[in-house]
């Protein structure tokens, strides 16, 4: 719209609001935060927040929620924190998301609103200026008319995001201004990343979702196409993968003097899903360089895009679902390679998956591993082989995406042509032995480069040369018996063990070394004494007299880096999580000579950060104390911190779990020359317990390795 059309509009859509101003109050948004958020407001946990309303009359009174989990006036909550010191100011990404959080209609509506306003915001700046100038009131009328401006022409017919009425706009307008605000700060597409992200990590249990490295992965196996269908995409992180990739792509183009459109079609039954994915598609991509077309519906039952040939094809299916609409399909047109069982609805998704490409399209499917050898799905999957529709089954390892203790599969398929001659083998990648296991410790680097480099190898050879235990091409005719059983780890020759009898030579002499190691560093008992009768403190009066600094460990974003996790912590193993993807929320750095402490699970455990750790997140359900090197020795308090009548004092108990208060722990008043003396024989006593459990690693690798080698032959028994 240009410049004069676009202020004639807003000054017409002012008149009419001028017969609406002042017909009906604006009703009170303010936002209402829980005790938790609080707490996350504040940087402490949630017992801080309980002691602050027992001990301070003046604590702000609940405004909502219920007797045992109360809500409160963020404002009012603000300001006290701010009187009391406790905080300066409430980041505005906070202030956001409470608002959103708080929604009366709920944090998915609420989300949607976000997202139409973000799309105004950058698309068309100048009407946002100026429709934010209004009263709340007259902004709630004008805005409806505006986002209709730019919903229509963005999603087309038939489109997943509606637009919201005056009605129901009003109790948003506080939080779209300071949704507006933060774009100005982040942008748009990072602001709503940032809020979407807040939702789903506050609703794990609501959500499926494929996380960014098999969604990567999956869009690298498609190549680069122009026309993409999810035909079940969640908040479409698939089809994001897609567009960014194709973003890169633009760029080229563009840097090259071309410019070709694309277009992303989603589909998903639930409502709300479907608008939040449409919206966080449109702010990933360009107007007029990408075509976002998502519909609200069961694809199966109702495909909205019946005629569609697309070029790619990526679905994260429900599993196991029983009601996919097996009695009212039996005829469908889809069923090209056999009509499903009721038990096989995966397979249901393959065949509309195949039915949606264009000749020579590719689909990329998340599978469950029991979809490649259930025997009620061999007569499809043997048809879809001799065909030569599915072309790879590449097993990921476990925790690589929901439900993260199975090894799920990715199928790659690709629609023949009718008079193509079909493939003669089939691609079958393994990668388990390519990550440790853990869902915080695949190396997605390694795993999409062998995965995308095998795959690229196949499809341009027909064949790959054998790597044992990883990959191989199997022949068509080997796979067709009577299970048809398409499992990788079934179908690959197994790998020298733990890399060979010399690998293992090496392995029993480290095992060797190490249990040298033990025996000199093994600790004497120490001799008998009357306990003495020290003076103690505590953790948090430490804290308050300024000789430590308590910090709390939580979900800091960012484009990557390490993140100590709780497990990292309590198997002593170098940090293994990453960062997740999104605007960065100054996550917790550790520092050497810090200690961190699990409080969950009432362990005994507490690690003194050293300079190969430092650097790293703090994890969630992790405390850090930061003492004064002035003041304390941190080996001397990570020890005390770890005695066991400590522990169970300063613990308390749930129903299905322990909880450790770190500020109640206590430490003798010691001079830090005695200190340091007890902290130097804590150090060697972690030195020992270090090569305890390295001896143990080594133990079991050994021993397993040996079981591998006689068991096929590399290793010959003397």
């Amino acid at each position: 719209m240009k410049r004069p059309v676009l202020r004639a509009w807003v000054c017409s859509v002012h008149k009419q609001a001028q017969v609406y101003e002042g017909s009906r109050p604006v009703p009170d948004n303010a936002a209402e935060v829980t005790a938790a958020q609080i707490a996350r407001l504040a940087g402490v946990g949630r017992a801080a927040v309980s002691n602050w309303r027992r001990r301070h009359p003046d604590f702000p009174k609940p405004v909502g929620g219920t007797e045992t989990s109360p809500s409160f006036a963020l404002a009012e909550v603000e300001q006290w924190l701010r009187d009391q010191g406790k905080i300066a100011e409430v980041p505005l990404r906070e202030r956001v998301w409470q608002q959103l959080a708080g929604h009366p209609a709920g944090a998915a509506p609420a989300l949607i609103h976000a997202g139409c306003v973000l799309l105004l915001v950058r698309d068309r700046p100048t009407a946002w200026l100026q429709l934010s100038a209004v009263s709340d009131e007259k902004l709630a009328f004008l805005l409806s008319a505006a986002l209709e401006e730019i919903l229509a022409p963005r999603f087309g017919p038939h489109r997943a995001v509606h637009t919201p009425g005056q009605p129901e706009l009003t109790p948003s307008v506080p939080l779209l201004r300071a949704t507006a605000e933060l774009a100005a700060e982040l942008g748009a597409g990072q602001t709503y990343e940032f809020l979407l992200g807040r939702h789903l990590d506050a609703n794990p249990r609501q959500y499926t979702l494929t996380p960014p490295g098999p969604a990567a992965l999956m869009a690298a196996l498609t190549g680069s196409p122009r026309t993409v269908l999810d035909p079940a995409c969640g908040t479409g992180t698939l089809l994001r993968a897609v567009a960014s990739a194709a973003g890169a792509a633009s760029a080229d183009d563009r840097s090259a003097g071309t410019r070709e459109a694309r277009a992303v079609h989603g589909q998903e039954t639930d409502p709300d899903l479907a608008a939040l994915a449409a919206l966080r598609l449109a702010l990933q991509t360009e107007t007029g360089t990408t075509e976002v077309r998502v519909a609200a519906a069961d694809a199966l039952r109702a495909d909205a895009f019946p005629h569609l040939a697309a070029d790619a094809v990526l679905c994260h299916p429900p599993f196991n679902e029983r009601n996919w609409g097996h009695d009212e399909l039996a005829y469908d047109a889809r069923w090209e390679y056999g009509f499903p069982a009721r038990t096989e609805s995966e397979l249901a998704w393959v065949q509309h998956a195949l039915a949606r490409l264009r000749e020579g399209g590719t689909a990329v499917l998340l599978m469950p591993p029991a979809a490649a050898s259930r025997r009620s799905g061999r007569r499809i999957r043997a048809d879809l082989l001799r065909r030569g529709a599915l072309r790879a089954v590449v097993s990921l390892p476990a925790g690589a995406a929901p439900p993260y203790g199975i090894p799920l599969h990715l199928w790659v398929l690709r629609k023949p042509a009718p008079d193509g001659r079909p493939s003669h083998e089939l691609l079958l990648v393994d990668t388990a032995d390519l990550s440790a296991a853990g869902r915080d410790k695949l190396d997605w680097q390694a795993l999409h480069s062998t995965v995308l480099d095998t795959w690229q190898a196949f499809d341009r050879h027909g064949t790959v040369e054998e790597r044992p235990g990883i990959s191989r091409s199997v022949s068509v005719i080997e796979l067709l018996d009577d299970d048809v059983d398409l499992a990788p780890a079934r179908h690959l020759p197994p790998p020298a063990a733990g890399g060979g009898a010399a690998e293992l030579a090496r392995v029993r002499e480290r095992l060797a070394e190490t249990l040298r190691q033990t025996t000199d560093l093994t600790p004497p008992a120490g001799e008998p004494a009357q306990p003495p009768r020290w003076p103690t403190t505590t953790v948090g009066e430490l804290a308050r007299a300024g000789a430590l600094v308590l910090r709390a460990g939580g979900a800091g974003a960012g484009s990557g880096g390490r993140v100590l996790t709780e497990q990292d912590v309590l198997a002593a193993t170098a940090p293994s999580g990453t960062l997740p993807e999104g605007p960065a929320e100054d996550p917790v750095l550790v520092e050497t000579g810090d200690v961190v402490v699990p409080v969950l699970g009432g362990g005994t455990v507490a690690r003194v950060v050293d300079e190969a750790t430092a650097g790293a997140a703090l994890g969630r359900s992790l405390q850090l104390l930061r003492p004064d090197p002035a003041a304390l020795d941190p080996w001397f308090l990570a020890g005390f911190l770890r005695g066991t009548a400590n522990n169970r004092q300063a613990s308390s108990y749930a129903s299905t779990s322990t909880r450790l208060d770190v500020r109640r722990l206590q430490l003798p008043r010691l001079p830090l020359a005695d200190q340091r003396q007890y902290g130097e024989r804590f150090r060697t006593l972690a030195e020992f317990e270090e090569a305890l459990r390295r001896a143990g690693r080594l133990g079991e690798q050994l021993v397993q390795g040996l079981y591998d080698g006689l068991t096929d032959g590399t290793v010959r028994p003397q």
